[in-house]
């Protein structure tokens, strides 16, 4: 669980960092958490859950519940007016797999923003590789029973749960997703001493805010 928070943990580093550093920018650091433990009041396969923005969602993994909590977290984001959305999460062990260990996957809606933070990352010495968002691949997420479900098929699990989070951003236009659950946490099994939390993407956000 302490990986699996990856993303929020992240993104209090860099709210941390970046009070301290008090730059002339409106900065929002939203981490939508809940408790994650299992209830009788705990989701099903099959259940349809309604999002915030009244997106209906069919629950085909329980495993794939961080996206869920993350959904609505973009649906507020995207009610505020920003300029511009990126939300870090260890989301997928697809990214793992395409892009190992130290590399994160980054999709955007928009060229300049997915610049700048590919320039933000290199200048931090965190790794980041751009992925498509291969909206043909939507059909893989496309529910008979609702408007989606929270997992697609296995080729392409990264893509797929990006274009999960795009269908949640409304009106902003520039929106980019990092998957950080390879760089995230280092495992001690696989040979990482010490092994534990890196803190990758905390510099990544400063760079960039800071920018």
């Amino acid at each position: 669980m302490k990986m699996d928070m990856g993303g929020a943990a992240a993104t209090f580093g860099a709210a941390k960092a970046i009070a301290q550093l008090k730059p002339d920018v409106e900065v929002h650091f939203i981490s939508a958490v809940t408790e994650n433990m299992i209830s009788g009041h705990a989701m099903r396969p099959g259940d349809i859950l309604t999002a915030s923005n009244g997106k209906t969602i069919e629950v085909n993994n329980t495993d794939a519940e961080g996206r869920l909590t993350l959904a609505d977290a973009l649906v507020y984001a995207d009610q505020l007016g920003v300029d511009a959305i990126v939300d870090l999460a260890t989301l997928t062990g697809a990214c793992i797999v395409a892009l190992g260990n130290n590399i994160a996957g980054l999709w955007s809606t928009d060229d300049a923003l997915a610049d700048a933070l590919k320039t933000a990352a290199e200048t931090a010495g965190e790794k980041m590789w751009q992925m498509p968002l291969e909206d043909n691949y939507f059909d893989g997420i496309k529910s008979p029973i609702a408007d989606l479900k929270n997992t697609g098929p296995r080729a392409g699990g990264s893509i797929t749960a990006a274009l999960f989070l795009k269908e949640f951003v409304k009106d902003t236009s520039a929106w980019a997703h990092i998957d950080l659950a390879g760089p995230a946490w280092l495992d001690k099994e696989e040979g990482y001493n010490p092994a534990g939390a890196t803190g990758y993407g905390v510099r990544t956000l400063v760079n960039w805010v800071l920018a």
